[in-house]
């Protein structure tokens, strides 16, 4: 059930990992709402250097159902997203996103001259560092992290899942031949079949720290 009354605190205080889905399908509607949010993420750059593939077919998700060892979610769960980094797309054409912050007003045309020019510069010094795929996976990260908030507030439950072979990943959505793409995360979406209690966090006082880290090493790094 559609729930509009969640606030942002809510759904991150209420959201659970789900493992088991009852086999009801997403509104379209419902699916398209929440894909929308997930692309308004914020994004470095604004390269928007991120895709999502939406896998709802009984053939997709037991292909996913392989690639995850035979974990529940893609067999259980009616749609499982599969958010992918593009670490090179920066060598791309970015023009339409360039015109359409100009057309709104975002970015007047001197800015975005030298917006395009200062993004590049730090995408090449990644690129010598190694560090595009890291920087691509954050910005697809930081995207399923607002699939997983708005799916709360609609009512829906998630399990963000990392334990996968990303080359069967690949080979499920059909890109393992795209050495330029990688994966970032999967995400199942349905509607619970079970319900999961809040096994609580730290206190804030043990994760949370003010201008330097301050936590004690722990012992398997003691020497």
């Amino acid at each position: 059930m559609t729930n509009h009354m969640l606030s942002v605190a809510d759904a991150i205080r209420t959201r659970r990992t789900v493992r088991h889905y009852q086999p009801d399908p997403i509104p379209e509607a419902v699916l398209s709402s929440l894909l929308e949010l997930a692309v308004e993420a914020p994004t470095s750059w604004n390269l928007q250097d991120r895709s999502i593939v939406v896998v709802a077919s009984d053939e997709g998700r037991e292909r996913l159902a392989w690639a995850t060892g035979g974990q529940p979610q893609p067999q259980e769960a009616p749609v499982v997203l599969v958010f992918v980094a593009e670490p090179q797309s920066w060598r791309d054409d970015h023009s339409d996103i360039y015109d359409r912050a100009r057309r709104v007003g975002a970015w007047s045309d001197d800015f975005t001259a030298l917006f395009s020019v200062a993004s590049t510069t730090f995408q090449e010094d990644l690129d010598k560092r190694g560090l595009l795929r890291e920087y691509a996976v954050k910005d697809a990260m930081i995207a399923a992290s607002f699939v997983m908030l708005a799916a709360t507030e609609a009512g829906l439950a998630t399990s963000p899942m990392n334990g996968w072979d990303e080359d069967k990943v690949k080979k499920a959505i059909g890109i393992d031949n795209r050495d330029d793409l990688a994966i970032a995360l999967l995400v199942s979406v349905g509607y619970p079949a079970e319900e999961r209690r809040h096994p609580g966090r730290r206190p804030l006082e043990r994760n949370v720290f003010y201008e330097r880290h301050t936590a004690q090493h722990s012992t398997a790094h003691q020497k």
